[in-house]
């Protein structure tokens, strides 16, 4: 009964923004569900891989048709000069999420790590989950099958998913709105109005922005979670202390990067058929890992480009990185970070090419104006708060008692902060939902 109640809700959560789509997200589980059944029946046999490689391309094609159908025309249009109609399909929320959710099941089950689930509404609900639904983490199946059955929520587990939702919620409402705002208002300007410090605001601000973003809504799903008697996978640890871009993509959207570790780099051979190999499965998983973000070029061009920094760290830089003394690691590690966002936020590259050139002097803008000494002045203390909310620096704290008695004073404070400018403010973007 638990089950069906939260499948309904889930249903109903969904429908609210996108009532047509919510036939699709059924049609993945209950051909998931069946595929999973099958897999299993003829375990061992020729025909539970062909039921796998099924499930496979049913799931990618269905993603593929409403996400990449529009990149494939226009690029065909462009490449033999045709003429074939877009067709303009609203992207389905979540439809990446859900999609390598469902794949991880059947892929798992055709490993023999996880039973198949027989209850179609267990299944269904693990599927349609609400709280993690739209954007992540991505939940594998094994990780939560116990508690598909099995779950019990004590009052500890559920206030502690209270404190995770609210910290979350500050920080996409308190945190990333408003430094967003700052973004939005560099990246509206003409490249000729800005300068070089202004471009330098305004990428830093943008890499705040996803950060609180993506992280919040994941604690959110996370508290969630834990109030319905799910744990959910951790997805952000401070990925913004890392000191190699190696180290950060293994704090970042975590979910994400251990997916494309286990069901596509290590199949590929990972590190164990020879250097040449390695780079070649780098490429292809990071070339991927792009695309999956966006049906356009400069994903692929930035997952590419990450690409190539971790297998370049592979090739010995990150010993060289190792003798370095720890600031240079970390600026080594800002400075190409940042360019990865430049690369990852202007959809097209000659925009994102263009602003990479203001950044370093290339492009001949003014240093520093008089408005970009406002924007300083008018944002500094919003930065240092986002800088300082971005390193564990919490952890010198939690420890001490008297942290420990106000810490229902913080919390209330901020859900009733994040409370007003939700009533105040129209501008609420979740960025990971157009993925």
């Amino acid at each position: 009964m638990k089950n069906l109640l939260l499948l309904i809700l889930s249903l109903i959560f969904y429908a609210w923004g996108e009532p047509v789509y919510i036939f699709l997200m059924i049609f993945s589980a209950v051909t998931d569900y069946f595929h999973g059944l099958l897999i299993a029946k003829y375990k061992g046999k020729y025909l539970s891989k062909f039921f796998l490689l099924s499930s496979i391309i049913i799931n990618i094609g269905v993603l593929s048709f409403f996400k990449y159908s529009d990149f494939f025309i226009e690029n065909i249009n462009f490449l033999l000069g045709t003429d074939i109609e877009l067709l303009n399909l609203p992207l389905p929320i979540g439809i990446s999420f859900y999609t390598f959710q469902t794949m991880s099941y059947t892929i798992d089950v055709y490993r023999g790590k996880v039973q198949p689930q027989k209850n179609p509404i267990a299944l269904a609900m693990y599927v349609c989950l609400f709280p993690q639904l739209i954007a992540g983490p991505i939940v594998r199946y094994e990780s939560i099958e116990k508690e598909l059955i099995h779950r019990r929520v004590s009052l500890q587990q559920f206030a502690d998913g209270v404190n995770l939702f609210v910290i979350g919620l500050g920080k996409k409402v308190l945190l990333a709105n408003n430094i967003g705002l700052l973004w939005n208002g560099i990246e509206s300007r003409s490249f000729t109005e800005l300068t070089v410090i202004s471009s330098w605001l305004g990428i830093i601000a943008f890499a705040l922005q996803i950060y609180f973003d993506f992280s919040g809504y994941s604690d959110m799903a996370r508290g969630l979670g834990k109030m319905f008697g799910f744990n959910f996978p951790i997805n952000f640890q401070y990925p913004y202390i890392s000191r190699s871009i190696s180290e950060f993509w293994r704090r970042w959207h975590m979910t994400l990067g251990g997916w494309f570790r286990d069901y596509v780099y290590f199949p590929l051979g990972g590190s164990r058929k020879g250097q040449k190999k390695l780079y070649r499965n780098l490429l292809i998983v990071w070339g991927l890992t792009g695309f999956w973000h966006g049906a356009s070029w400069n994903f692929v061009v930035w997952g590419i480009y990450f690409g190539v920094l971790i297998a370049l760290e592979k090739a010995g830089l990150s010993k060289i990185l190792l003798r370095a003394h720890p600031v240079f690691q970390h600026l080594y590690f800002i400075c190409f970070i940042l360019i990865g966002w430049v690369l990852f936020v202007f959809e097209d590259l000659t925009q994102g090419l263009t602003y990479l050139s203001i950044m370093f002097g290339i492009s001949g803008n003014q240093v520093l104006d008089q408005q970009t000494m406002y924007e300083l002045y008018t944002n500094g203390v919003l930065f240092i708060i986002g800088i300082m909310g971005a390193i564990p620096i919490g952890k010198l704290f939690i420890n001490r008692k008297i942290v420990r008695d106000i810490s229902p004073i913080i919390y209330f404070v901020i859900l009733l902060l994040s409370t007003a400018f939700l009533v105040n403010e129209s501008y609420n973007p979740f960025l990971y939902f157009r993925f």
